[in-house]
């Protein structure tokens, strides 16, 4: 008896060390740390829904026969787009996505949330597998070739993230010979992988993913938006740091399809009706603003 008893203590430690060790395994379900320290957080702002929406658009008709609008996102990106184990997403990016759904007529509640990696957006969102996509998504002339934006909502810029031991890295400029995460169809990607900076690239399909080889020591650095960086530096903060300055400009779009034009202006319409009344403010302040980014005056919304 007392063989088994020791036994069954000795599996319940394994079983708390196997949880710790999977707390700092950087994949979706890891629940961002309270910067708080326990007191209390912005509060998030409530989205009146809008009734009786009539617009000419094919779609937010088929949205409206299906009871429900679904929204392409990131799901491992702590306050910008982030689902933890419990399937509850939550960040700016959500936000910004609810705010939006809430003018287009839809409740919380009627948004559908898909997971979709940055290599696959396009064809996600021509294909119609979305109706809008709302993930640190970087507005640019080549990807309007394919699909349409309205934005930008918000301005980021590429940065890096290294063990916070790291002492040799301060900058894009001290990146030859070393080796820097980042995911496929990113724009920082394809910024670090310029001959000036002479970097070793490893491309991956999720952030997350960069983030575990960064902390078990197989890269030397993660490059991406400053946003989505500092999110994972404020989960982990005595492992990770960002550093350096921005070295690009990211300005982040909703997607949707091409040729939706009615649907682009009743979007950007939205966003600028709640950054004008603070919900965008708030909305920041209880998300992204959590993770060390200060606030900023979002860049005015585009046209076209």
């Amino acid at each position: 008896m007392k063989l088994r008893k020791t036994a069954a203590v000795a599996i319940a430690v394994l079983a708390l060390t196997a949880t710790a060790c999977g707390g700092e395994s950087g994949t979706a379900g890891d629940k961002p740390k309270d910067p708080t320290g326990g007191k209390e957080a912005p509060k998030l702002p409530t989205y009146t829904v809008a009734k009786d929406v009539k617009l000419d658009s094919p779609t937010l008709k088929r949205a409206q026969q299906a009871g429900k609008i679904v929204f392409g996102a990131k799901n491992d990106q702590p306050y910008l787009g982030f689902e933890d184990t419990d399937g509850k997403r939550s960040g700016f990016d959500i936000e910004i996505a609810k705010m939006v759904a809430a003018d287009l007529g839809f409740s919380a509640d009627q948004i559908t949330f898909k997971t979709v990696d940055s290599g696959v957006r396009e064809t996600t969102i021509s294909k119609g597998d979305v109706d809008l996509y709302v993930g640190t998504y970087t507005m640019n002339d080549e990807r309007k070739k394919q699909v349409g934006f309205a934005g930008p909502y918000f301005e980021a810029g590429a940065d890096l993230l290294v063990r916070k031991d790291e002492s040799a890295i301060t900058g894009p400029d001290s990146l030859k010979g070393k080796k820097v995460c980042s995911i496929v169809g990113s724009t920082p990607l394809q910024e670090i992988k310029k001959p000036k900076y002479g970097a070793k690239t490893v491309e991956l399909s999720k952030y997350s993913e960069c983030v575990q080889q960064l902390i078990n020591n197989e890269v030397d650095a993660v490059t991406t938006d400053d946003a989505i960086l500092k999110g994972y530096a404020a989960q982990r903060p005595t492992k990770l740091k960002v550093v350096g300055k921005p070295f690009t400009k990211e300005p982040y779009g909703i997607g949707m399809s091409k040729d939706d034009k009615v649907l682009r202006e009743a979007v950007t319409k939205a966003l600028e009706a709640h950054i004008k009344n603070g919900d965008y403010k708030k909305a920041y302040d209880a998300t992204l603003g959590l993770s060390g980014s200060a606030f900023t005056e979002p860049p005015a919304l585009e046209r076209y």
